[in-house]
């Protein structure tokens, strides 16, 4: 049999790595610590994996490692907004759509946005909408409309 079909148990194949925004990663206080903590359980993870010899475990933690590397380096933390008469990155806003539904976020950096949490990416559409607006402005998102309540 040729060689080319043959797969070795040893072979591991080689991750793709995970892609990183172009856009620029800014972040809150949270959100540094939180892509510390990734970082460090990045290189716990690839550690063991090479203490073990465990090659699977290891390319993951590798492509992991080299994301969150990636991301510490290029992390800038935005100040946090002392002025609360438009909509900034790092404000909690609340909203009512114009089906009488009213939400409440925090627009974060990217790695920390959860919308099911209350927080969602600076670069979301919603985000990019309400940046720069004041309470009582609507705005256009998701085929409706949004009125802001509150910013603080």
């Amino acid at each position: 049999m040729s060689r080319a079909f043959v797969k070795d148990a040893d072979d591991v194949e080689e991750l793709p790595d995970r892609p990183i925004s172009e856009n620029s990663n800014e972040v809150t206080r949270e959100g540094l610590q939180q892509i510390e903590a990734a970082l460090t359980a990045a290189q716990e993870a690839y550690a063991g994996a090479q203490a073990n010899g465990d090659r699977e475990r290891l390319a993951r933690a590798g492509r992991d490692l080299r994301y969150w590397t990636a991301r510490r380096s290029t992390a800038v933390v935005a100040p946090e907004p002392d002025d609360n008469s438009v909509v900034r990155f790092g404000h909690t806003v609340t909203i009512v759509r114009d089906d009488g539904r009213e939400q409440t976020f925090r627009i974060v950096g990217e790695d920390e946005a959860d919308p099911a949490r209350g927080t969602v990416s600076h670069v979301s559409p919603l985000a990019r909408a309400l940046f720069g607006k004041c309470v009582g402005d609507v705005v256009s998102v998701a085929g409706g409309e949004a009125e802001i309540l509150s910013i603080h």
